[in-house]
Order: structure tokens, then C-alpha cells, then sequence
């Protein structure tokens, strides 16, 4: 089972299964707003889901403290385009 963990100290999400990193969302703060630069998740890892779960989970961690998100990463840009709920998180 995968795991969703905020590591302030690295400045990111990480996807955890079995004790190992096998996914990671990078953020940087911006003012108000959390850019989110880079998603990276290990080979043999994707296509399962992984990238999305680590999206979703750092939305919700994002809009659960009030801030908005600049989606620099493509695919957590592509991930806000496939779930409008999540397009009021972007900053203007």
C-alpha cells in the first residue's frame, strides 16, 4: 500500500511503499503559494497511479492550509486539468 508523507525538510511529497521513496513532488513557497515544480515517480512505479495519488494528496495539503498552487510541473498541471474541483486552488 502506498503512503503519502509531506517532508518539509526536503521540500517535498513522498510516495512510500515498503519503507522505499517511489514517488516525489517537489514544492516551493511562493508568497501565498506553493509552486510545484517537479513530479518524478521510479521506474517500474509508473502507470499505477503513483504521480496522481502524490497530486491529490498535496492539493488537498495545500487548500487544507488556505494557500493556492502554481502548477509549474506539467503533470500536476495536467492532473488540476482532468479534476476541475481542484482549478480553484491556482493561483491567478
Amino acid at each position: 500500500m502506498i503512503q503519502v508523507q509531506k517532508n518539509a525538510e526536503r521540500h517535498r511529497y513522498e510516495a512510500v511503499e515498503n519503507g522505499q521513496v517511489i514517488g516525489t513532488l517537489e514544492y516551493r513557497e511562493r508568497g501565498d503559494a506553493m509552486e510545484l515544480p517537479h513530479t518524478v515517480v521510479q521506474p517500474g512505479h509508473d502507470g499505477k497511479g503513483v504521480g496522481s495519488t502524490l497530486a491529490r494528496f498535496a492539493l488537498d495539503d495545500i487548500g487544507g492550509a488556505g494557500r493556492k498552487v502554481i502548477p509549474s510541473c506539467s503533470f500536476v498541471a495536467g492532473y488540476i486539468q482532468r479534476h476541475p474541483e481542484a482549478a480553484t486552488l491556482v493561483a491567478p
